[in-house]
């Protein structure tokens, strides 16, 4: 009976032993995995010469009022390590008009693309661009996209 226990006792404390250990690998390996993905991140977001990258390359309006406030803003840093300059910015019609930046944006700098949609075109979902031109390495030419639906006007009821 003496062995039974003694053998019972010494397969607990090994199973107990075993366990910790595997939890101290799985949790160093995470610690391992998090470092790299974050010196990748880091590697990957700077570009020789100027660079940009927008926070967000579509702006979805929604669905708006007539008449409504149709301006909005494409957010975007320079992670080159050049000035970058922007030579131009075109909607694709002319319910579109884009404002940009004249001045070389600093490397690190963010600035904003403006872009204003007419939203008296009533009862109309819509789907725009923007393309932006400028000195930025591989990929000199940018195309970003506004959408939404602007509501019909209510007209007055016929008497």
């Amino acid at each position: 009976m003496k062995k039974l226990i003694t053998l019972s006792i010494a397969l607990l404390a090994f199973t107990f032993s075993n366990a910790q250990e595997t939890s101290k690998r799985v949790k160093t390996s995470k610690k391992a995995v998090v470092k790299t993905t974050k010196v990748t991140a880091t590697t990957m977001s700077k570009v020789q010469g100027a660079g940009m990258v927008f926070e967000n390359e579509t702006i979805d309006y929604g669905t708006i009022a007539a008449d409504s406030d149709g301006k909005r803003e494409f957010v975007f840093t320079n992670n080159g390590n050049k000035p970058l300059i922007i030579t131009n910015a075109v909607g694709s019609c002319g319910c579109t008009v884009p404002t940009f930046p004249k001045e070389p944006i600093a490397p690190g700098a963010k600035a904003v693309i403006g872009v204003k949609y007419a939203t008296d075109r009533a009862g109309q979902a819509f789907t725009k661009t923007v393309t932006i031109t400028s000195n930025a390495e591989g990929t000199p030419s940018k195309t970003l996209t506004i959408k939404g639906n602007v509501l019909a006007r209510e007209t007055a009821p016929k008497s």
